[in-house]
């Protein structure tokens, strides 16, 4: 616990812009996961895809940064945090620009495959860089940064990459890296500076059975809705490998002296509760992302341009969220900024309950805004909070694991809010169906042609009821994820507060700048 209270901050030759290349390579990766979504039709004509094979442009990026990104901790210790940044985002630069050029499924799908496995680093590994270069009382207006790049991004992706789809081509969603990325390259060459290399065995077997696991379980996520979930063997067996490679990942890990993740790092209460508060979070704010855009265009005939135009100001809003808190933190308590994030966002998520397809766009401008506002109240503090007392010897598999913690969270609310809503789609039809029988007054008095049989009226009446329908099944969703989000504040009660060192002292503003001459010299 001293260790990672009393730990200087590591020094560089210019803060500032090592902060900026580090935001630039997180934004451009974390942009991926959204940006290529709706260029999907578009590629499927230009690639001679179907439609179910096209998916696989998304499942190959998505499983390969699962299963590469627990490897951050220990190449990073192995090649250095220099090599090891500069190398994940020259690789993610070059495959994006494989993509953009790419004349066939096979070779999209196998240059994805490198873009997941070299961009699954570069979050993580920023995160710990960014907690290494700043003391321990600028930590939190660095996670606002951090956090700025990882809510804001997948906002911004879809918007991006319907611009860039339907004003140049879609190849352009992927060629749109290579200047982001030559540019963050230069920078970081200036100023990343170097760090200790350890000599740290790599666990085959560990590494092995923990990417069997996590590569079957987004297998799982990413393809249930296609197979129908648990009626599909192939459901099935991914369940039993995940639950098998989990299992003996953790038996390994719990017993080998030198593992390929060091759990004892959980023994941390605060990044523990962290981690699960992360998955929570991963879960209630990533899947609204999910589900907004196709109830905007389907229920609501909103165009895609016109839909990213209405997401913009939840990423405005988070911006404004994140610079406030960054301001607070360190003279507010962390916990309470999360229960205010928490309370605007389950306040926004009732608000949503109550939408209906007849309303304007002014409800979800307004609810969007809020959570937005609220995400940056959520996310800053628990960032904080988590690693505030982890020791930085196990930082970057902290970093790694937390990172894993929240895109497994985001895979489980995505598919989760997709089963709900197919689900209740059914019932809430047959359950409206039900009620439009002959004898139903409001059948006599307003819709009598349902009673003559009209094929052209009851076509009409079905049409109303599919949308009524899909309305009810979105609201559903919505209850759901107010309760999740609900559920969630007894656990930032009781996270716990850093221990104030009494042997820490802040550098003065000369022994900063001393530091700072010497590291130029060198």
């Amino acid at each position: 616990m001293a260790e990672a209270i009393s730990q200087p901050a590591l020094v560089v030759k210019n803060k500032g812009m090592l902060t900026l290349a580090l935001m630039m390579g997180t934004i451009m990766q974390v942009l991926d996961t959204t940006i290529a979504n709706v260029a999907l039709p578009h590629m499927s004509s230009s690639l001679g895809a179907a439609q179910n094979e096209i998916n696989w442009v998304l499942t190959s990026y998505i499983v390969a940064a699962a299963i590469a990104t627990p490897l951050t901790g220990w190449m990073s210790d192995r090649l250095g945090q220099r090599r090891l940044f500069l190398g994940a985002v020259i690789g993610f630069t070059v495959a994006s620009a494989l993509c953009g050029i790419a004349s066939s499924l096979p070779e999209m799908v196998l240059f994805r495959v490198l873009q997941g496995l070299c961009g699954a680093m570069i979050a993580p590994l920023a995160q710990t860089i960014l907690l290494n270069i700043n003391p321990r009382e600028k930590i939190g207006q660095a996670m606002a940064l951090y956090g700025m790049g990882i809510m804001v991004a997948p906002i911004v992706g879809p918007t991006l990459g319907g611009w860039l789809t339907e004003t140049f081509d879609w190849r352009w969603v992927f060629l749109v890296n290579v200047p982001v990325g030559a540019v963050c390259v230069a920078m970081l060459a200036l100023y990343m500076p170097n760090t200790e290399i350890k000599n740290r065995r790599f666990d085959f077997f560990g590494f092995g059975m923990l990417a069997l696991g996590v590569g079957a379980l987004q297998m799982l996520l990413d393809r249930g809705a296609e197979n129908g979930w648990f009626t599909a063997v192939e459901t099935w067996i991914e369940l039993g490998i995940f639950i098998a490679g989990l299992w003996v990942f953790v038996v390994h890990s719990l017993t080998s002296k030198q593992p390929f993740v060091d759990l004892r790092m959980y023994k941390d209460f605060n990044f523990s509760l962290g981690s699960l508060l992360m998955g929570v979070m991963g879960i209630t704010l990533f899947s609204g992302l999910a589900l907004l855009p196709p109830m905007l265009q389907n229920l609501m005939g909103y165009s895609v341009i016109f839909t990213g135009l209405l997401m913009a100001p939840r990423g405005a809003a988070t911006l404004v969220s994140m610079m406030i808190v960054g301001r607070l933190s360190g003279k507010v308590d962390a916990r309470i900024m999360m229960l205010v994030g928490s309370v605007i966002m389950s306040y926004s998520l009732w608000q949503m309950t109550s939408f209906s397809p007849d309303m304007d766009y002014w409800p979800v401008i307004i609810t969007g805004a809020m959570q937005g506002f609220g995400m940056g109240f959520l996310f800053v503090p628990l960032s904080t909070m988590a690693f505030a007392t982890i020791a930085p010897s196990v930082r970057a598999d902290a970093t790694a694991m937390f990172a894993l913690v929240r895109n497994v969270g985001q895979g489980i609310g995505i598919s989760l809010v997709s089963v709900v809503l197919t689900n209740m789609m059914q019932v809430n039809h047959a359950e409206l169906a039900e009620r439009l029988t002959p004898e139903s007054m409001a059948v006599q008095t307003q819709m009598p042609g349902l009673l003559t049989g009209n094929g052209q009226i009851v076509a009409i009446i079905n049409g109303l009821v599919q949308k009524q329908s899909a309305m009810l099944s979105y609201l559903d969703d919505f209850w759901l994820m107010l309760m999740l989000s609900l559920a969630s504040i007894p656990l930032i009660l009781l996270l716990r507060g850093p221990k104030k060192d009494k042997g820490f002292k802040p550098k003065t503003k000369e022994e900063l700048a001393i530091e700072r001459a010497h590291a130029m010299a060198e």
